[in-house]
């Protein structure tokens, strides 16, 4: 980090904290800061609802991810485009005809207030833990890397966010957003365009291309009916869309985007350029961390690219045996760079090199076998040492090879993305504390002014308690994965209490209350049998089929339930 870099950083983030909240303080009333008036233009919701999702763990994990694993993850979204216009055609008109403040508000009016609270409650469990993984998540990368204090880290992007979201409410959110998202985008297409320019000098995009795929990286659409998989087609377009179609139809952080919206047809448009937007930007993200480990097939690579485990290392006992495989790999990486140059040779005479491909192949497998028994290393040197290191690797690019100046936009990039996740998450918890459980409970009548202060307490509050999550976080197999997990886990139950809501209409609350708790009770002891007691990579059950059993079990559990009663009735009146 030069000079240079610290004014960028510095710079980028006061502008937008400040500017935030200058551009929207005052809020007169809880409409005013919960929906921002319904004064927001279809571009910003949809600006907002792409940067909401898009958080910085999405700029950290997703090119590692690309690096170790290719471009499958793009599954993941397949089923998102479907789950918009749905949630366009059938969510939004209702929200807006029952003019409701959280999505939670428009279940008590279909069916009771225990049914809204446990909802309300789901919600607030899963939100606020993802709240504080956004946090954590760029403050343990920046802090493993530069060497700045974790629990400082996570207290300043905290509290950078509180102010904004303290101030103004839905209408920060929205325009420091719209900032964020010009920040975030011109980072990464920069970023893109030299890291092309770092490759060799006859390799075209079509040669890089070339080289990503003879070593797996692009194997983009995955048609295996196998449920151990954890991203094929299949899961993409139920899994995904079940996911996509809670995460935007029934989480508060996303509602509130598009509730703000001028009109429901300037919210419907905000949703379809999300729709339109959301599969290409994650290709894209995704393209840039194929095109970062092409560039490492021509440059030296780390055994480990995270900087604790080899600081850990050089201070133990097994120091030499690492170094061992330090020196291995790095004359196996001139070897690599020796046979990819003379692939590209050969691609640039339109061959494609058979047996050039399979030496890849093996080079690879190779390095794979090295870095595996670098990781049992680390084991043996301290066994709770993170070895997985995907969310490490394009932080090192960013810092070893990008020109001064970009080191900071790169890492504004970074925060900024955790700051708007954090906004939109604070925001939704702050409604959703107020209205549907502070409002509906508290006794006696209150101003509208002194639930607008309760709203901004609630900001606060839960402000304090996403840093204290982010403080007692521990890095996961892979970041994004973990959010995607902890929302299938809630998402699938919240999801099916929704659709059976808008969808059938002889369900009542005590059926659906009941079905939605044996649901989540049920949804539970899955992920644990099938998921959680299993190694990485030997899940009985990918994570994101959890959202469509959760909703599943929950339409059908009701439907049982509201039979039952409807026969006990039918005997009673016998």
């Amino acid at each position: 980090m030069q000079l240079f870099d610290w004014i960028i950083l510095i710079v980028t983030l006061l502008f937008i904290v400040i500017y935030g909240a200058w551009k929207t303080k005052g809020s007169k009333n809880v409409e005013d800061f919960i929906l921002g008036s319904n004064e927001t233009p279809w571009h910003v919701v949809g600006l907002s609802v792409m940067a909401t999702q898009a958080s910085a763990i999405t700029f950290l994990s997703t090119p590692g991810q690309a690096y170790h694993d290719g471009m499958g993850f793009v599954q993941f979204y397949f089923g998102l485009p479907i789950a918009m216009v749905v949630i366009c055609v059938t969510f939004i008109p209702l929200y807006h005809k029952y003019k409701v403040y959280t999505a939670y508000e428009y279940l008590e009016k279909r069916f009771d207030l225990k049914t809204r609270s446990l909802a309300a409650i789901l919600f607030l469990f899963q939100r606020g833990l993802g709240t504080g993984l956004t946090i954590y998540a760029p403050a343990i990368i920046l802090s493993a890397i530069l060497g700045w204090n974790l629990t400082y880290m996570n207290i300043i992007i905290g509290v950078l966010v509180i102010i904004y979201t303290f101030s103004g409410g839905t209408k920060a959110v929205n325009v420091t957003q719209k900032q964020q998202m010009f920040v975030i985008m011109s980072g990464m297409f920069i970023t893109f365009f030299l890291i092309l320019h770092y490759l060799p000098n006859d390799m075209t995009f079509t040669s890089a291309l070339h080289i990503a795929g003879a070593n797996d990286k692009m194997n983009i659409v995955n048609f295996s009916f196998d449920p151990e998989e954890k991203y094929t087609f299949w899961s993409g377009i139920t899994g995904g869309f079940f996911l996509a179609l809670a995460y935007f139809g029934t989480d508060q952080s996303q509602v509130g985007r598009y509730l703000s919206g001028r009109s429901v047809r300037e919210s419907q448009m905000g949703l379809i350029m999300n729709g339109l937007l959301k599969v290409p930007m994650q290709f894209f993200i995704l393209l840039t961390g194929v095109m970062v480990f092409v560039f490492f097939q021509f440059n030296p690579v780390p055994l480990n690219f995270n900087p604790n485990n080899k600081a850990m290392i050089e201070k133990s006992s097994f120091k030499g045996e690492y170094n061992a495989l330090e020196n291995k790999l790095n004359d196996l990486s001139e070897d690599k760079k020796v046979i990819n140059l003379l692939y590209i040779d050969q691609l640039n005479q339109d061959y494609d090199n058979p047996i050039l491909r399979k030496e890849l192949v093996a080079l690879s497998n190779k390095e794979k076998d090295l870095r595996d028994r670098a990781k049992e290393i680390i084991l043996k040197a301290d066994s709770n040492s993170e070895t997985n290191d995907k969310d490490y690797v394009f932080f090192h690019f960013i810092l070893n090879y990008l020109p001064k100046g970009l080191i900071g936009l790169l890492l504004a990039v970074i925060i900024s993305a955790a700051m708007s996740s954090t906004a939109s998450g604070l925001n939704a918890l702050a409604s959703t504390t107020a209205i549907d459980i502070y409002k509906r409970n508290v006794k006696g009548e209150k101003s509208e002014r002194h639930y607008l202060y309760a709203t901004k307490f609630f900001t606060l509050l839960w402000g304090i308690i996403a840093i204290l999550f982010a403080c007692i976080g521990t890095l996961f197999e892979n970041l994004i994965q973990l959010v995607n997990i902890i929302g299938s886990i809630f998402y699938g139950t919240v999801l099916g209490i929704f659709l059976v809501g808008f969808y059938i209409h002889k369900v009542q609350s005590k059926a659906i209350f009941y079905s939605a708790v044996i649901s989540q009770l049920t949804i539970f002891m899955i992920f644990y049998y099938a998921i959680y007691i299993f190694p990485s990579g030997e899940e009985k059950l990918g994570y994101l089929w959890l959202n469509f059993i959760g909703a599943m079990l929950t339409i059908v559990i009701s439907l049982l339930l509201q039979w039952t009663i409807f026969r006990k009735q039918k005997v009673v009146v016998a």
